[in-house]
């Protein structure tokens, strides 16, 4: 039995070491790669915003239609070269949880206007992906870790 907790014990010990350098990389690159898909498509796309504005969530819904589509392509690509580099991970995590919000009220809700076929589940697992970042930081492997090694206030 001995033998059986010292294995739990160095199985438990090196999964969190490298839990530190692996798990928040892990869910920075796959927050980024959804949030950068759906960038682009705004990005290469015809602004729909028009079509439910009335539907976005105060203040959100009180901002020019062009500025709100601004403000969500470019926090969606900014945010997902951010999570990708472990740069600013807070305040982009942050911003992208406020954006996920948004769509999640306007598009994704049960509102009539559904641009895609998963309801509410998906900008629910963003969000709670996204709990992690924000409360716990980037990890280990990430510019936020470096520069923080680095500069001491």
């Amino acid at each position: 039995m001995n033998m059986i907790l010292t294995l739990w014990q160095i199985t438990v010990t090196w999964l969190n070491s490298i839990s530190a350098y692996l798990a928040m990389p892990a869910l920075r690159l796959l927050l980024a790669y959804e949030f950068w898909d759906s960038g682009i498509v705004k990005f290469h796309g015809v602004n729909w915003f028009a079509d439910i504005q009335d539907a976005f969530p105060f203040p959100f819904n009180l901002l020019p239609v062009g500025l709100s589509w601004f403000i969500a392509t470019w926090s969606e690509l900014l945010g997902a070269v951010a999570l990708v580099l472990g740069l600013a991970t807070r305040f982009f995590s942050l911003s992208l949880i406020i954006v996920t919000i948004v769509a999640w009220v306007a598009v994704h809700a049960d509102n009539g206007y559904n641009v895609c076929d998963n309801g509410w589940k998906l900008p629910l697992f963003y969000l709670v992906m996204f709990i992690p970042l924000l409360l716990g930081g980037p990890g280990k492997l990430s510019l936020d870790h470096w520069l923080s090694s680095r500069v001491r206030v």
